[in-house]
């Protein structure tokens, strides 16, 4: 298959150039200012799908964000594959942190700079250019649908409701994701598993408006002090979560299960050293590489209340406020999890404060089988473009509408990703190596060979 490098070479400026287009359209699905520049996002996917050799494209309403949805269909008979990805990103701040504008891509250090350069605009557009290739190249082995959404760093909260409306629209045989990431440049891997996710804001309340800390310090509770404490007895001493019932449904992962899992290529200095933390920290008795794949977790991602300007200003805050997040591994019901949550943060608190807790969004873990026939395509696909065998790996991430699939659509989804525990998403300075946005579109297009072939036997 000489033919997909070389187009490749040929178009390369030409696949950047339009991937910052997509890029700088600021589509943050959380922030409410932001509502217009989703719907840009979508008319530039759906002007995307179609230059690359769709049928048809079309955004399509949901209760929240749009849906851009395409396809190509060649030949009923062949197996259809469904491509999933997202045009919302993560908000930018602390923007101060960014070395370059957040929505303005830069090209340095063999890198893309930018919010989205990975996740997902970088690593969804590559699927828009592998299957372009293939159609210029009149090589496509396949059926080939996109479905990208615009709510998926919010929990996708209307996308399982879009599939139940379109079930029939949305049939295929399987749905290619790439929104994770790999081992190393030099080690591929493939994703078996998603952590499940429920997120949860909480809100502490004392006194009826902020109080003088000095004629009031000692005397009332303060929120933020009261926060403090109650989210410090959320883990014991093991770091294991102190919720009550909160591991009655973890699966134990078998000792040679684990063990096979220990063999996957990882150096815990190196791991240290490029976050810049003296030693990893987490529940005992567990790897780095375990406490991130096969169990739950609990984190504090946002934590504010009282004054935090420049300069002094003495106050006993009235309110404290913290997001929590707790990603859960298979088995574990998000739902139960909130429940368990909400009753428990409750509970410990003081008569002296009131507490209100809110499920943000959640979903749950997902597994994704070996044996299956995507997973040998992949399998193939990255052998042949990487020259060395991908390593299968569980993902510490969760994308919660994978496991909406299977329930709604009854269909499995291959996760193979390109980006790299570097490329620093969800933070300032996000970015993408050229070398991986380039190995991406060139890796698809042996996917869909192998793939076609093997449920042709």
């Amino acid at each position: 298959m000489e033919h997909v490098k070389t187009y490749i070479e040929e178009n390369k400026d030409r696949f950047l150039e339009e991937l910052f287009d997509l890029i700088r359209i600021p589509s943050i699905s959380s922030q409410k200012e932001h509502k217009d520049d989703m719907l840009r996002a979508a008319e530039e996917w759906k002007k995307i799908i179609l230059a690359a050799g769709a049928d048809k494209a079309e955004i399509m309403p949901s209760s929240g964000n749009p849906v851009v949805y395409g396809e190509k269909m060649i030949d009923p008979a062949k197996p259809t594959v469904m491509v999933y990805g997202h045009y919302d990103v993560m908000p930018v701040d602390p923007i101060d942190l960014w070395k370059s504008k957040p929505f303005e891509p830069e090209i340095r250090d063999g890198k893309i700079w930018a919010r989205g350069a990975d996740d997902d605009k970088g690593q969804a557009f590559m699927h828009a250019k592998a299957f372009e290739l293939m159609v210029k190249t009149n090589t496509l082995p396949c059926n080939v649908k996109f479905m990208i959404e615009g709510e998926e760093e919010i929990g996708s909260p209307s996308l399982g409701e879009f599939c139940e409306k379109h079930k029939d629209m949305l049939t295929a045989d399987i749905i290619l994701v790439s929104d994770t990431g790999m081992i190393a440049q030099d080690i591929p891997s493939i994703t078996t598993g998603l952590r499940g996710l429920a997120y949860m804001e909480v809100q502490v309340t004392g006194p009826n408006r902020d109080l003088h800390s000095g004629l009031y310090g000692g005397a009332v509770a303060n929120p933020i002090n009261i926060l403090a404490k109650m989210i410090a007895s959320l883990q014991d001493e093991n770091n294991r979560i102190t919720i009550p019932g909160f591991y009655d449904d973890v699966l134990e992962v078998p000792a040679d299960e684990r063990k096979e899992m220990g063999k996957a290529p990882f150096n815990l200095k190196k791991y240290e050293e490029s976050i810049d933390i003296g030693e990893v920290y987490g529940e005992s008795g567990y790897s780095t590489m375990e406490r991130t794949g096969i169990r739950p977790s609990l984190d504090v991602n946002g934590i504010w209340g009282g004054y935090t300007a420049e300069g002094a200003k003495t106050v006993i805050p009235s309110t404290a406020h913290a997001k929590i997040s707790m990603r859960l591994v298979p088995n574990q019901d998000h739902y139960k999890i909130a429940e368990l949550f909400q009753k428990h943060f409750e509970s410990i608190a003081p008569k002296s404060v009131k507490v209100k807790v809110e499920s943000l969004h959640g979903g749950y873990a997902y597994v994704s089988p070996t044996n299956m026939k995507a997973y040998i395509a992949a399998d193939k696909a990255y052998t042949d473009t990487f020259d060395k065998k991908p390593v299968p790996v569980r993902s510490g991430g969760s994308i919660p509408i994978i496991s909406t699939f299977e329930k709604i659509l009854g269909l499995k989804s291959i996760l193979m990703g390109f980006g790299l525990e570097s490329d620093a998403i969800h933070s300032p300075n996000e970015n993408y190596p050229l070398f991986n946005f380039y190995k991406g579109i060139e890796t698809l297009p042996y996917f869909y060979k192998y793939y076609t072939e093997l449920m042709a036997e």
